[in-house]
């Protein structure tokens, strides 16, 4: 079995950044991704910046592509990952075709969707905000002839957009109506609390306006308990946190979806139920870390909600607690693809750092480690509020588990 510098699970924007700078120094790279394309994430993404400028995913990630095969890495797509063996002196990664072994591993998984059901949404033509993203922007495959959006967040807004411009009707964005499992997502004040932070990419100057107020918790309570009954429009597309889905409702496929009024608190209210008749529901719940892999590593792991779950314990440099093992991307945490193609090129060069003897590695080290800082500070989409306080923690954990 031929042994490789370092085997990168996951060919989004953190590991193929992470190839083209262990490339960059000649080392043996096999990036290892289950899609068909490379890209990750990336190739569903298409939203206009707050300076008028688009992000267009696909072409950002056909320029990391277009390096990362100049530079000659061996990228094999369509094969899926399901365990890593810590050897003593190397790591062995199982794939359903053939065994990978590497003196390191990074593994830049990404995130996966949370759930939130409702009844009914088993039937065909419900799906995830990310499955219609995917259709639409990737595959160019039309979802529906009209649909509903069940889950209001950074997410769902900024998917729900890239569907209008790929000319899909979208009656309205509504809350999950409450159950055990959607109850954060269901509650109209964590819902505008986190609305706050994105107002800034709405095209109309009164929202964006009205959103510096909104900072202000009684502000916004006022502007729960006075929400106009017909939502505020994003795009002409309303936006409802007074109303929510109870059920999808369908026989062979969705025929419509039962809307309720909720109060501030996201109770229903009683005889309020309306039928909506749509023919697709796109459901957003959220996005968590996807870290199976580095559980079954061996990496230690803590639950942080600013990071948006259980992240596996690692510094600023990438670096896990088990010796050869890091991690990058939104297993790290969940935010925006620009993060992650930086985090990305700092997991590159700490691995280039470790296998390697040139001295000015280490200085590139930290100058990447200032720049991931300064993509975040920067970054127009923050899934979470108090990112920077989650990482420090994580930092802090990880010194704790190494003394």
């Amino acid at each position: 079995m031929k042994m490789h510098d370092v085997v990168i699970i996951g060919a989004g924007p953190a590991g193929l950044s992470a190839a083209i700078q262990c490339r960059t120094y000649d080392l043996s790279v096999v990036v290892i991704d289950e899609f068909p394309k490379a890209g990750g994430r990336l190739l569903g993404q298409l939203h206009e910046e707050p300076n008028g400028e688009w992000w267009n995913g696909i072409k950002e990630s056909n320029l990391l592509i277009e390096e990362a095969e100049n530079l000659k890495t061996d990228i094999r797509l369509g094969v899926s990952v399901h365990h890593v063996e810590r050897l003593e002196n190397h790591y062995v990664v199982h794939t359903n075709t053939e065994h990978v072994a590497a003196k390191t591993v990074l593994i830049a998984t990404g995130a996966a969707e949370s759930a939130a059901p409702i009844p009914g949404w088993t039937l065909p033509g419900v799906m995830s905000i990310g499955a219609a993203q995917v259709m639409t922007n990737v595959h160019r495959v039309s979802v529906g002839e009209k649909g509903i959006v069940v889950g209001v967040n950074v997410l769902s807004a900024a998917i729900a957009r890239e569907l209008q411009l790929a000319g899909v009707d979208l009656h309205s964005m509504a809350l999950p109506a409450t159950n055990v499992v959607s109850e954060d997502q269901s509650n109209p004040r964590a819902v505008m609390e986190r609305l706050v932070r994105i107002a800034h990419l709405a095209p109309s100057k009164f929202i964006q306006f009205g959103s510096k107020f909104a900072t202000f918790e009684f502000v916004r309570n006022i502007a729960l308990n006075f929400y106009p009954k017909d939502g505020i429009k994003m795009w002409d597309m309303p936006i409802h946190l007074r109303k929510a889905i109870k059920e999808i409702n369908g026989t062979d496929r969705v025929e419509s979806v039962t809307m309720v009024d909720v109060t501030p608190d996201g109770d229903i209210i009683r005889n309020t139920e309306r039928t909506i008749e749509v023919d697709f529901v796109c459901i957003a719940g959220g996005l968590y870390p996807l870290g199976e892999l580095a559980a079954v590593v061996g990496c230690p792991f803590e639950y942080n909600e600013a990071l948006g779950g259980h992240v596996p314990i690692h510094n600023e440099a990438m670096e896990t607690p088990i010796d050869g093992v890091y991690v990058a991307g939104n297993i790290t945490g969940i935010e925006s693809a620009k993060v992650a193609r930086e985090q990305g090129k700092v997991a590159g060069l700490s691995i280039v750092k470790a296998l390697t003897d040139n001295a000015e590695v280490a200085e590139k080290v930290d100058a990447a480690i200032t720049n991931v800082q300064q993509t975040r500070d920067e970054a127009t989409i923050q899934f979470h509020p108090e990112i920077n306080e989650g990482r420090a923690t994580i930092s802090a954990s990880f010194e704790q588990l190494i003394k």
